[in-house]
């Protein structure tokens, strides 16, 4: 885990968690292309554990949750999923140690990383910032009564060509939280496959801009 710092004193905190394969230096690229110079954020990326992953062979690679199958809500790493929930909380303690409100973290990531992003914010009994969830879904679904806020910022990216991360399950996740009563949610589609694309960031950065005015 490390952090980049603004020039200037933080008016929040966003906390990045990659998707599988990929380390903590894969989302520096993706937070030093947002739009936000107004805004003084201090970045955290962290690592996942390493461990061996069943659809690859059992190749052994940083990852915040086994995948089993295809089909990743049919067969769920609930063990690993709940393990790296406690790592990323504990993240979050090490910032409101710093300084830090709960109101001034937001919780994102990419792929695994932003269903761990999803999946740790909606069980933690303090309230966020906000969550970024980009090309992912919610895992133990069926398992989660939220405790988190219902007017919580939520922003929910996908690509309509996605072929890792089915676009039907970020639209079932999406549903899902319609139906929980998140009043907050930011849903955006783009033309792409299991990437980032320029319209998400400048989408992406407009959303921090209108929610961390205020912070």
């Amino acid at each position: 885990m490390f952090h980049i710092d603004p020039k200037h004193p933080a008016q929040a905190c966003v906390i990045w968690m990659h998707g599988l394969g990929a380390d903590a230096n894969d989302m520096v690229g993706l937070a030093e292309q947002l739009q936000v110079n107004e805004l003084m954020l201090r970045h955290v990326f962290l690592d996942a554990p390493v461990r061996p992953i069943t659809i690859n062979s059992g190749m052994v690679m940083r990852a915040w949750y086994d995948i089993l199958a295809m089909d990743f809500a049919a067969r769920e790493d609930k063990e690993g999923i709940l393990t790296s929930e406690k790592m990323i909380i504990a993240a979050v303690e090490q910032q409101l140690a710093t300084g830090f409100t709960s109101e001034q973290i937001y919780l994102a990531g990419f792929s695994q990383g932003g269903a761990m992003a999803l999946h740790t914010a909606l069980r933690m009994t303090r309230p966020l910032a906000g969550v970024i969830s980009l090309s992912a879904y919610l895992p133990l679904a069926k398992e989660c009564e939220p405790q988190l806020p219902g007017t919580t910022p939520l922003f929910l990216a996908y690509g309509t060509y996605d072929p890792i991360v089915w676009p039907l399950w970020t639209k079932e996740t999406i549903k899902w939280l319609d139906q929980k009563g998140f009043s907050a949610i930011s849903a955006h589609e783009y033309p792409m496959e299991h990437s980032v694309c320029a319209n998400e960031i400048v989408d992406l950065s407009q959303w921090l801009i209108q929610h961390t005015g205020g912070i």
